[in-house]
Parts: structure tokens; C-alpha cells; sequence
């Protein structure tokens, strides 16, 4: 893998046209099968595949805190907290350290919150070119009254969130209901109107890798901007398995339509290393390109803590306590 310079310029300045998606396709659908061996033996060979030292990878950590969607979806949130992890958004690492690296001005890919937050985190980031991204559609589960999940993505997009994170309905996807699926996305999409719409298929809820890679493509035929593994809620998030069968996904969609679809794992991911391993799987499997905000983000909080370890280690040659990089 070779070094990168991060880019300072994140969302909402946008490359890409927007997926507007395409008819529902059934014979493509039911046509995408995942061969599950040959994926999970391709997914343990990926941690040693790359390997980067030194000025590369402090490089590529940096471009790693600026596709971070850093969150907060606890119960006990309050607007302090969220302040708080606004701030950390602005500035993820040291100023001193940024200094050192030339990273000056580097920030996260985005704040993600419960939609009751939403006032407060715009209200934090007012001046820059930070997004707010809200979960919505009864998030977790996704089960609330269908009318209501829509009338909550609506409210979200009123209080200023440019990104909507949507849970679909997992019974859908289990009962090969891909018609469902789809007009409940596509549905989902126009509500949106001008904010990006990441569909959470929760992965570990649906049974097995073609239900993933069938779920991935019907929501991108639906219009999807990204398509995200997890809520972060369910026993089994992100995993390397799940992310080859999606990306591929990906790949074969965009080399159908022309169009390229976003990719977020979310969950799981707290280690610096792991991260590095995700990014040089996105650059084998889909390209440099995917390597930008608009179209790869992590859904973390713990990550950009070890993160920030590792960088003051590069620069310093000493390791800090975890405690002295609180997130929020």
C-alpha cells in the first residue's frame, strides 16, 4: 500500500453525482450468490497483506481520522457531550502533533447522533465544513410505524443533518422480500431530499453473506448514497467477511450503472491497525477514489482514541494512557 496525503477537504464538497438508483432488477438480485468459504479465507489473509511503517503510517492514520464519522448514540447523551465530541472533531489530535505531522486543519469526516442532538452538534460545528449525520428510522431496530420512521428522517433534515443514517427492515432481507425492501428505500431516499442516506443493512441479523450481498445491491438500487454494515448495536457488527461481500458489491454495481456508492463499516473497529487493514482493502478491492469522505467513512468513537496514540507515539517515540484521549 503506498502512502497517501490526506486530504483537508472533507463533505459536504461533494465529487460524485448522487445515486439516483434504477428500476429494481429481480433477475440481478437473485442472480448474486457469495461463495462464504472462499470469502472468509480471503479475509484472514488481509491483515498481513499490507504492512506500513513510520512516516506512511501516520500517513494513513491521518486519512483515517478524516473518514471517521465519530459518534455518539448512548442513552445518557447529553448536549455537553455532545459539544464536547464537536470540538473533538475539530480538532482529533493535538495541535502541536498536527503541527509536526503538516496535518494543520485536519478534521473528522463527520458527527453522528440520536436526532434529539442534531440542534446541538450544528449548532458545535457552525463554521466549518463539518456535516451532521443523524440516526433515524427507529434506530436500532427499525420497527417503529413506518409513517413515523419516515416523519423522523423529515424532522431530522429540518434540524440541519446533511446525512441520515436509515435502518431497513431486516424481516424484508430474511423473507426475500426484495420488492419491500426497495420501496421502503426508495421511499426512505426521496424524504431525504438534498441529505445523503446511509442504509444499515445489520449484517449479523441477516443470516448469511448472499442475503448481505443481495440487501447491498437492492438498496443501492433503491437509490442508497452508502450502504453501512452495522448499527453498532447488534452482537456481531463489521466484520472483514461482511466488507469484501459488500464492497464487491459495490464494485459490480458501479460497473453496471457507472455510479459509485458510498461504503461505511461500523462497529468493531477500536484499533488503529484494524483500521489500516480496512483502508487497504477498500484501495485493492474498489480504488484510490473510495478513499475520500464522500464515498468511505468509519462509524467509530473508540478508534480515533488509539489513533491518537499512535500518532503522538510517530512523533514523541512514547506511548500516553488511553484516558488522557477521551472521546466526548
Amino acid at each position: 500500500m503506498q502512502t497517501t496525503t490526506p486530504t483537508q477537504t472533507h463533505l459536504p464538497q461533494v465529487q460524485e453525482p448522487r445515486n439516483d438508483g434504477m428500476p429494481l432488477d429481480l433477475s440481478w438480485v437473485r442472480s448474486v450468490q457469495a461463495n462464504t468459504s472462499a470469502i472468509e479465507r480471503r479475509a484472514v489473509t488481509l491483515p498481513g497483506r499490507r504492512s506500513v511503517k513510520k512516516d506512511h503510517q501516520a500517513a494513513w492514520l491521518c486519512k483515517a481520522i478524516s473518514l471517521m464519522d465519530l459518534t455518539t448514540l448512548s442513552g445518557d447523551d447529553t448536549e455537553g457531550r455532545v459539544r464536547r465530541l464537536c470540538a473533538k472533531a475539530r480538532q482529533p489530535v493535538r495541535a502541536d502533533l498536527l503541527q509536526t505531522l503538516g496535518m494543520e486543519g485536519l478534521t473528522t469526516g463527520a458527527i453522528c447522533v440520536y436526532h434529539d442532538m442534531v440542534p446541538t452538534a450544528v449548532d458545535a460545528l457552525r463554521g466549518t465544513s463539518i456535516p451532521v449525520a443523524a440516526v433515524s428510522t427507529g434506530f436500532p431496530a427499525g420497527l417503529s410505524p413506518f409513517h413515523l420512521r419516515i416523519a423522523e428522517i423529515g424532522e431530522s433534515v429540518a434540524a440541519g443533518a446533511e446525512e441520515i443514517d436509515i435502518v431497513i427492515t431486516r424481516r424484508h432481507v430474511l423473507q426475500g422480500n426484495w420488492q419491500a425492501l426497495y420501496d421502503e428505500m426508495a421511499e426512505m431516499r426521496r424524504t431525504c431530499g438534498t441529505a445523503h442516506v446511509k442504509a444499515i443493512l445489520a449484517t449479523g441479523e441477516l443470516g448469511s453473506l448472499r442475503n448481505v450481498a443481495r440487501a447491498s445491491l437492492v438498496c443501492m438500487m433503491a437509490g442508497a448514497d452508502f450502504i453501512k454494515t452495522s448499527t453498532g448495536k447488534e452482537s456481531v457488527n463489521a466484520t472483514l467477511p461482511v466488507t469484501l461481500t459488500m464492497i464487491r458489491a459495490i464494485r459490480d454495481y458501479y460497473m453496471r450503472t457507472g455510479l459509485r456508492v458510498g461504503y461505511k463499516p461500523a462497529g468493531g473497529i477500536s484499533k488503529a491497525k484494524d483500521a489500516l487493514v480496512y483502508l487497504s482493502m477498500i484501495k485493492d478491492e474498489l480504488g484510490d477514489r473510495w478513499l475520500q469522505p464522500d464515498l468511505f467513512r468509519f462509524g467509530a468513537s473508540s478508534l480515533l482514541g488509539d489513533i491518537e496514540r499512535q500518532l503522538e507515539h510517530h512523533v514523541t517515540g512514547g506511548y500516553s494512557a488511553g484516558w488522557r484521549h477521551a472521546i466526548g
